[in-house]
């Protein structure tokens, strides 16, 4: 994990179970956020050590040059057991002790339905992560130094998820830069003999990406976009405001 006694607080942060896992599904809107100016942050849980390809020293160097693809402020990851995450005391209460520190105001989850069980783990181990890090009075463990810190809103990407979403983000204006960063990760995307039935041949990447993007893209009446789920409802000020045409 990288020495961040330093950073300033972050707007947005991306919380994933692994690297790679933002760039898939909400790296555009890391970058929508970026340019208004906004500071953005990614998490990743797991170092990758367990994936078909690639090392835990290899994918740490692809993520930091996706992240400063992203203009990201901040990175870091912890090192729980690739592919077998758990819900456990100990591992909300590392998360919690981040989220103390970085201070976020937004947090993203992968969506809680997934293939991936360590995906699934991570969006529930993630909420009660952001709840633990606001008590001022938990005595259960160490939460650090900070004090304590509740984001005000979760979200969840759900890019991959067979669900309605809450609403889209216009990712127009970065879907090339979008893509540049997954391609960063050249041990997951790159032509390799190992684990070619399971990986996406690099040809076809753009293709699928860009065919995700446009679907989410045509919901909200953009070119491409990326979907989000919200637990609470919206509200609304002024009816005459509210975007995405009916008819």
């Amino acid at each position: 994990m990288q020495d961040s006694s330093a950073v300033s607080p972050i707007d947005v942060l991306a919380i994933a179970a692994h690297r790679d896992d933002v760039e898939q599904t909400c790296g555009g809107t890391l970058l929508r956020m970026a340019d208004r100016r906004l500071r953005t942050g990614i998490l990743d849980l797991t170092c990758g050590e367990s994936g078909t390809r690639g090392t835990a020293a290899e994918r740490a160097a692809e993520a930091a040059a996706a992240a400063s693809i992203l203009r990201v402020a901040h990175r870091e990851a912890l090192s729980f057991p690739d592919g077998a995450i758990e819900n456990s005391l100990a591992n909300r209460i590392a998360i919690a002790r981040v989220l103390r520190r970085l201070r976020p105001r937004v947090v993203i989850l992968p969506y809680g339905e997934a293939r991936h069980p360590d995906h699934a783990i991570c969006a529930s181990l993630g909420y009660q992560a952001c709840f633990l890090a606001g008590l001022a009075n938990f005595s259960s463990g160490d939460l650090g130094p900070d004090a304590p810190h509740r984001p005000f809103k979760i979200l969840y990407a759900s890019l991959y998820a067979d669900v309605r979403p809450s609403f889209i983000v216009d990712i127009t204006p970065y879907i090339e830069t979008r893509l540049q960063s997954l391609l960063a990760y050249r041990s997951q995307y790159g032509d390799h003999i190992q684990g070619s039935g399971l990986f996406v041949p690099e040809q076809e990447i753009r293709e699928r990406t860009f065919a995700e993007a446009r679907h989410y893209g045509l919901l909200a009446g953009v070119r491409y976009g990326e979907p989000f789920v919200q637990r609470e409802v919206g509200l609304v000020d002024d009816l005459t405001l509210i975007p995405v045409q009916s008819i």
